[in-house]
């Protein structure tokens, strides 16, 4: 995946202190902005709508 995006609210400062997200139709890949070469954590594009949903209920 190489479309990574951060949240639109990084901003000047702690802009480079976040995570990036990337998708494809059938996985969204997440990873640290900070170090993007490390560790990426890849899961299902429905799980992870699921998890963002059960964030806005909350």
């Amino acid at each position: 995946m190489d479309n990574w995006r951060k949240s639109s609210y990084s901003g000047e400062g702690d802009g480079n202190e976040c995570v990036e997200i990337a998708n494809s139709p059938t996985h969204v890949a997440i990873r640290d902005s900070k170090t993007p070469a490390d560790h990426t954590l890849t899961i299902p594009a429905d799980a992870f709508t699921t998890f963002i949903e059960t964030l806005k209920d909350a």
